[in-house]
């Protein structure tokens, strides 16, 4: 089973979007969220380039103090998915 990278990506941003429309999320991390769906969506940068820029705000985030754990749970779990993206040569 090869890993498609554009499926990824969609399954990604349908998360993200939960997270930004969810009111029990401090605004600092649906701002971050809300980053990550615009990084997600430029379609000009590599999947890869894309994945490691969404990861590196994804872990800044998850050790947010006021961080829900249900959100936490998401995150690291988007972190995971995101990981999957082969880098591309």
């Amino acid at each position: 089973m090869s890993i498609n990278p554009d499926e990824i990506i969609k399954q990604c941003t349908e998360v993200i979007e939960r997270i930004i429309s969810d009111d029990s999320v401090p605004k600092n991390i649906r701002r971050s969220a809300d980053e990550i769906r615009t990084i997600l969506l430029k379609e000009e940068d590599s999947q890869s380039i894309r994945a490691a820029l969404s990861i590196r705000i994804l872990d800044d985030i998850s050790t947010d103090q006021n961080l829900p754990l249900h959100t936490r749970t998401l995150i690291w779990n988007l972190a995971g998915q995101l990981e999957t993206i082969p880098v591309s040569d």
